[in-house]
């Protein structure tokens, strides 16, 4: 009798044990494996020939000579969905994970295109970045965030990615560290794939790439991390993502008027040439040469901050964003006078080729620091959306970014910058730029140029 007691409880043990088991592998079955470790069933390859094959519970991919860009791409399509997988690369050789990618017969004969999340093993180090295939290249460079730039392991170690796209929100990670944030609405939905890059540079043929523990989780399963402190990059229009709020980052404009902004010397906005069009795009019209000094500023002044914004250029347009703005500087005219950071059609602009050794070019600290010039294929065309950024950091040291690079970095109120000061238009002007404070300036400088997307972060 004791014997089929002690047996019955050890039977029960085991039943509850095995359910316990059971329940644990369900609450794992939130994430579902796109790789079976054996085989490339629910895979198909496109565009080029790089060789992809399923060994020792990984998936190999290896560089051939001859071919364009290969992709390994699911056979589904995911909108919103979290993503994780580990990957291990050769040193020196690129690749990325494609995600609600396309590849349509019109267009450009079905190659591939959308959002990648890059893989660069190399010295420039922007391993999590975010790259548009095919379509508007480099999205999210992570220059702007420092720590996750660090995070990719390199010489042969395995790396694990996890990717979230929820809506137009878009993040990823590297080893658990935070790389990129980007809010952006160009597609919904596409492909999953794993890129083999096309021979260039120092790479070469034999060359590989491994990924294992690819997983996915979709629909009310997902359970996306919280908001950090990363940099967002938002290309939607004049709105503020979660991360933006929680980090106090605001509109400084609300995209229908000028609320926040007047005239510089002024109590209301400039009756001509500015206007909001496009549905939440400032524009400031030509005046054909025949006026200038119709500047705007924002009511409000501020101190250490971060200022990002969109700008376009029309043919041979000057125009400029300054800070620290001193309304008590009488300019002997509407014009404000502060630090400038330089918006001009280099290419066609006279004043590009005026001052000393280009500090009125693009980017530049206007007619006192130059900018570092960008390869071209980071310059945007005229008529295409730049990207600026001044960082104001409360030990007045100052940074002047463009398309995702640091194009200067100087300190305010150092010795050096005073003797840039003396030796320059501003030298009249006691104190220039070395308020604790001052206004915002978007400058009318008699040429075509629209804004966006301008926002501030007050900085502590």
């Amino acid at each position: 009798m004791r014997f089929k007691i002690l047996f019955f409880f050890i039977l029960q043990i085991f039943i509850s044990g095995k359910t316990f088991a059971q329940k644990g592998n369900q609450a794992d079955g939130r994430w579902t494996n796109l790789f079976d470790g054996k085989t490339l069933k629910g895979f198909k390859q496109l565009n080029g020939k790089a060789l992809y094959e399923a060994k020792n519970g990984e998936i190999v991919g290896t560089t051939v000579k001859d071919t364009p860009n290969s992709f390994l791409a699911t056979e589904q399509d995911y909108g919103d969905f979290i993503l994780e997988l580990e990957l291990n690369v050769a040193e020196g050789m690129n690749s990325g994970v494609q995600f609600r990618s396309l590849s349509k017969p019109d267009y450009k004969d079905g190659r591939v295109h959308g959002y990648q999340a890059e893989v660069d093993p190399s010295d420039r180090a922007w391993s999590g970045g975010i790259y548009d295939e095919a379509r508007r290249d480099w999205l999210y460079i992570p220059n702007i965030n420092p720590e996750g730039k660090m995070a990719f392991k390199r010489n042969g170690q395995w790396n694990k990615y996890r990717i979230e796209a929820i809506g137009n929100v878009i993040r990823t990670w590297i080893n658990d560290v935070p790389v990129a944030n980007l809010v952006d609405d160009m597609t919904a939905k596409g492909f999953i794939a794993l890129q083999v890059h096309a021979i260039y540079g120092t790479m070469k043929e034999g060359m590989q790439i491994r990924w294992k523990n690819i997983r996915i989780q979709t629909g009310a399963d997902m359970k996306p991390r919280p908001t950090d402190n990363i940099p967002v990059i938002n290309l939607t229009l004049n709105t503020l993502s979660e991360q933006e709020k929680a980090q106090n980052v605001k509109l400084l404009f609300n995209g229908k008027d000028f609320t926040g902004w007047r005239a510089v010397h002024g109590d209301k906005m400039p009756e001509k040439r500015w206007s909001v069009q496009n549905g939440g795009e400032v524009n400031v019209a030509s005046s054909n040469g025949s006026e200038t000094g119709n500047d705007i500023v924002t009511a409000e002044q501020y101190g250490a901050f971060e200022l990002t914004f969109e700008f376009k250029l029309s043919d041979s347009a000057n125009s400029g964003v300054k800070y620290f703005v001193n309304e008590a500087f009488d300019s002997g005219g509407k014009s404000g006078i502060g630090l400038e950071y330089q918006v001009l059609d280099d290419e066609k602009h006279p004043d590009a080729k005026m001052g000393a050794v280009g500090n009125r070019t693009m980017a530049s600290l206007y007619d006192l620091i130059p900018s570092y010039k960008l390869e071209k294929r980071f310059q945007r065309k005229i008529g295409e959306w730049n990207q600026g950024r001044v960082v104001a950091l409360p030990n007045n040291m100052i940074q002047h970014w463009l398309n995702g690079f640091k194009v200067l970095e100087y300190e305010r109120k150092s010795n050096i910058f005073d003797a840039l000061v003396a030796r320059s238009k501003y030298e009249k002007f006691k104190g220039f730029g070395a308020g604790d404070k001052g206004h915002i300036l978007l400058q009318d400088h008699g040429n075509n140029v629209s804004y966006k997307n301008v926002k501030i972060k007050e900085l502590k």
